[in-house]
């Protein structure tokens, strides 16, 4: 890594060396591929890649080119081997049981796995959840069950899934929150699952249409050619990608912003119309998303997460085959990873974008209408179209001038709830409840929206009329076939878009649904304004098209239960039928944990001294333990306050401080904290959980406060009014998973042994402290000064 990455110059080095790399990659890449990246972006102007491409190209302009095939012609670059079919699953007559003594001999000693593995230990806990979990497949029952970490859940899940789906002729699909339990499935588990009891298991990895490359989308732009920058570098970016890559997945790329984003998704299998039979006979059956649908529909296995999960289900099963048997890992997720899938945002700069895809009669997708029906319709129909196009265009003209004052509008409306303050590093969020439509000033915003609500119906109603027209004009047998489709394909998916927008718009002015939450948020320091909505609850989803519909859902985390019960989650979840069972954890934390807690430390109410007291405690601790810490914080301003004072003095005693947020992912901070010989990593929300680190290089883990959530947040706000006691009933529930999860980050294998700090003296003062406390595994805890702590972590950790 290199040092001091701020410095101008270490900046220039860094720029030159990235430089460097990438025209020693053009220079390798198929000539013609290399010459098509340059003829589009010669048209395209302030592109920042040109030079370098144009230069290669110079450089190697004698070379002739490696690839054959019609200009045009994408399906080369998208070139998948040949592969036979799947053989489609069989469902049998009747279902089969699985014989639960002889599953579950497959974990114990003498069984398939102690034969195949060398260093194979049997888990009493992992073979009691395998029984639980083959038991509610085979008798088609719902489960809850929490296992705590290092019982080997995955394996405890898989065995009577896969085995369950090969016996029956039948699919399981199997949810994640991470892409990183995704991958240990798929490239680790399964594998060796397959390898331990020789089974013809087939399982694939499926995600949202968004995430796949559409092949016709692509060659459209291709033979338009991009008329932005940041187009152009992402059909530079995707050519490159597909020299070494035929998956077609969006993981695989780095999108930067959302520009760049925005431009994948009009290339991605998202759009409407992207159907099988379209899209797979147009590229010679080269589409990534359908290849992979097609491997779904015959796999035993399919791995999605839980964005994916109740998005289909509540969009019409768009992506996933039918299936009856669920098994949700990482389940304390599916609410807010649900609440995500299902929630609208959109920005005056979205809508900006959006309206210039339209474009109008010279530009966008409506001048592409007119320049591929110019020559090939007769003139009186031609005129007809060009009036339609010429009458959207004005509208999209005027509603973009419109929204603009609606935004500016609202905007005005949030100055004057916050009396005129600026807006500060912290943003403003503000609910849009029926309080907020009563107020005087509202009806400002109300009149805005008036004008800009009659003009997008309008636009909405000659668009559908353009596209009515589209399909008349290729009935009639005028023009070319795929080039009309990719008209009306991509006219459609703007149209549908835009509704969207009115919809979610409309509901936040005057009329809000029941079941959503509606917000407008400033960003920190007044930059933009974004309007927001999202479902109040996902249980009722999950009971409609889940408990009610699947033969067996079985959800599965290290934390389902809240002080010991299972209460909680079931309510959230809407899982009153859910057979429960809590299993502990094999690691001996007794032994190998210490919790230790600081009876003298100012409680966060007193901000000033709490801050003070924390900085001292993380340098004399960090000295002690020579860094080995990971700390985890509920505030990212917290956070940064902390590391500016506690990083001159731990550098002075040669300890790195990594702080997440400072320009490196949360993947590329855990790698450089895991090769450091002493470091301190600091992390807000996304450390509190998904954390690996066996061993020596994480010993101590500091919780600065308990994780409650922000009661002001417009979603905690809107849930919490739905309770009797918000604060017995959600907050402090959800604070105490969360802390569950933040405690497990420390201990990950039988060997490894370490501090957990809570510098938050409310569980020893507050009534409901002890919640938190007797939620964890049973360590060895202590309670002493903040003085007292470096010694003991040191005597515990035998330094």
């Amino acid at each position: 890594m290199l040092p001091a990455t701020h410095r101008a110059l270490d900046d220039a080095r860094v720029t030159q060396a990235v430089y460097a790399k990438m025209f020693d990659y053009a220079m390798e890449m198929p000539l013609d591929v290399l010459a098509e990246i340059v003829r589009l972006g010669d048209n395209v102007a302030r592109w920042d890649g040109y030079g370098l491409f144009f230069e290669v190209l110079r450089q190697r302009s004698r070379e002739r080119s490696s690839r054959k095939g019609r200009p045009g012609y994408f399906g080369r670059l998208l070139d998948f081997p040949a592969e036979p079919p799947a053989p489609a699953l069989k469902p049998a007559e009747q279902l089969l049981s699985l014989d639960i003594e002889e599953v579950a001999s497959i974990l114990e000693y003498g069984g398939e796995f102690s034969r195949h593995f060398e260093h194979f230990q049997q888990r009493p806990e992992q073979v009691e959840l395998l029984r639980s979990i083959t038991h509610a497949i085979s008798e088609g029952q719902h489960l809850m069950a929490e296992a705590g970490t290092g019982v080997g859940k995955s394996f405890a899940y898989l065995i009577p899934a896969a085995l369950w789906a090969i016996t029956n002729g039948t699919r399981v699909v199997i949810s994640t929150n991470t892409i990183n339990l995704q991958d240990q499935l798929i490239n680790k588990d399964i594998p060796d699952l397959q390898a331990a009891l020789g089974l013809n298991l087939r399982a694939v990895v499926l995600k949202g249409r968004g995430n796949y490359l559409c092949p016709r989308q692509l060659e459209a732009l291709r033979r338009r050619g991009p008329n932005t920058p940041e187009e152009m570098r992402v059909l530079a970016k995707i050519f490159v990608w597909l020299q070494g890559s035929a998956t077609g997945d969006r993981g695989e790329i780095n999108l930067n912003g959302p520009i760049e984003r925005e431009v994948w998704s009009r290339l991605s299998a998202a759009d409407d119309g992207c159907t099988a039979e379209t899209c797979m006979k147009r590229t010679g059956g080269a589409c990534p998303f359908y290849r992979i649908r097609a491997a779904a529909q015959s796999a035993h296995l399919i791995i999605v997460n839980h964005a994916l999960l109740l998005a289909d289900v509540a969009t019409g099963n768009r992506v996933l085959p039918e299936y009856d048997y669920l098994i949700i890992d990482e389940a304390h997720h599916i609410e807010s990873a649900t609440t995500n899938a299902l929630s609208f945002s959109v920005t005056h700069a979205d809508i900006k974008r959006l309206l210039r895809e339209l474009g109008g009669s010279k530009s966008g997708i409506l001048g592409r209408i007119l320049t591929i029906t110019h020559a090939t319709i007769p003139p009186s129909e031609y005129a007809a179209l060009d009036r339609r196009i010429e009458q959207a265009t004005d509208q999209a003209f005027q509603m973009e001038s419109l929204i603009g004052t609606f935004f500016n509008t609202l905007d005005e409306f949030l100055f004057e709830l916050r009396e005129g303050r600026e807006v500060g590093g912290y943003g403003q969020q503000e609910r849009i409840v029926e309080a907020t439509r009563t107020q005087p000033a509202w009806l400002q915003v109300e009149v805005a929206w008036e004008d800009t609500q009659a003009l997008i119906r309008s636009l909405l109603k000659s668009l559908e009329q353009v596209a009515h027209t589209i399909v008349d004009i290729s009935q009639a047998g005028f023009g070319e076939v795929e080039d009309l489709e990719d008209a009306y394909n991509n006219l459609t998916n703007v149209f549908r878009r835009v509704d969207e927008v009115f919809t979610n718009i409309e509901a936040l002015v005057f009329e809000p649904q029941p079941e959503r939450i509606y917000w407008a948020e400033v960003r920190p320091n007044g930059r933009g304004l974004t309007l927001q909505a999202a479902p109040l609850h996902i249980g009722p989803l999950m009971q409609e098209y889940l408990w009610h519909q699947k033969q067996s859902v079985i959800l599965t985390s290290a934390t389902l239960t809240a002080a010991g019960e299972f209460d909680y989650m079931r309510s959230r979840l809407a899982a009153e039928d859910a057979y429960e069972i809590a299993l502990g954890s094999p690691f001996d934390y007794e032994n190998s944990t210490l919790l230790y807690i600081p009876d003298n430390i100012p409680e966060p109410g007193d901000r000033f001294g709490h801050q003070r007291a924390i900085e001292q405690a993380l340098i004399q601790l960090c000295r002690a333990t020579n860094g080995r810490t990971l700390v985890l914080f509920t505030s990212y301003a917290q956070l940064k306050q902390t590391s500016h004072a506690i990083g001159p003095a731990l550098a002075d005693a040669g300890i790195v401080v990594y702080e997440q947020g400072e320009g490196a992912s949360s993947t590329a901070l855990l790698e450089n904290f895991k090769s450091a010989e002493q470091a301190v990593l600091l992390g807000t929300r996304s450390f509190w959980e998904g954390v690996d680190v066996p061993g020596e290089a994480l010993s101590v883990l500091v919780i600065v406060k308990l994780p409650f959530d922000v009661p002001s947040d417009p979603i905690i706000a809107a849930r919490s009014e739905t309770f009797d006691d918000p604060f017995q009933q959600y907050a402090l529930p959800e604070a105490i998973l969360r802390f569950r999860q933040g405690f497990g980050r420390l201990i990950r294998s039988e060997t490894d042994r370490g501090v957990v700090v809570v510098l938050d003296k409310r569980v020893l003062t507050k009534r409901y402290g002890q919640l938190f406390i007797t939620s964890l595994p049973p360590c060895t805890r202590r309670v002493g000064s903040l003085a007292n702590l470096p010694r003991e972590a040191v005597t515990w950790l035998n330094l």
